[in-house]
């Protein structure tokens, strides 16, 4: 295959609609992986993600790094960011909001492997860093496989970041 799949997407490219009052999955959008013989990482970090204290109202902080195997579809970025806006004056716990975009973006793509680690800024003294793994039907030795990508790319990437 060569090129990428773009013909279905709304968002990129377009005037921006911005909607920051409630967390919109139907803001994320989709195309076709280009390599899906390849199991391969991607990676996606959000260095800006905001949300409210669903208890006083106050604005959180965070950060979110995003890896993912993708299987027969990927995320389209500007989408995501988009999604993620959303969040913006919604009230939500910083474990509640990490797992709905693990959810959101697992239905999406059904990749063969997700993971999203949420590290938000200390409030009261105390930060908290959210992280979920989700798995999608992956044979033993491909399971194996990915396990050690991720390792290996840990190891020489993320730490940078």
């Amino acid at each position: 295959m060569s090129g990428s799949d773009s013909k279905n997407l709304k968002s990129l490219g377009k005037k921006t609609p911005y909607i920051f009052d409630e967390p919109a999955p139907e803001l994320l959008e989709k195309f076709q992986n280009q390599h899906p013989e390849n199991l391969y990482v991607i990676n996606l970090i959000c260095n800006e993600f905001t949300s409210l204290c669903p208890v006083t109202g106050q604005p959180d902080w965070g950060r979110f790094i995003i890896r993912y195997v993708p299987n027969k579809l990927c995320v389209e970025s500007k989408s995501l960011k988009l999604y993620l806006f959303s969040f913006r004056n919604h009230g939500e716990f910083h474990e509640d909001v990490t797992n709905r975009i693990a959810k959101d973006l697992f239905k999406l793509t059904q990749p063969h492997y997700l993971q999203i680690y949420g590290e938000f800024s200390s409030r009261g003294g105390i930060a908290i860093h959210p992280f979920v793994e989700l798995w999608g039907n992956v044979k033993p030795q491909q399971k194996e496989q990915i396990q050690q990508m991720l390792h290996n790319q840990k190891s020489h990437t993320l730490e940078q970041n």
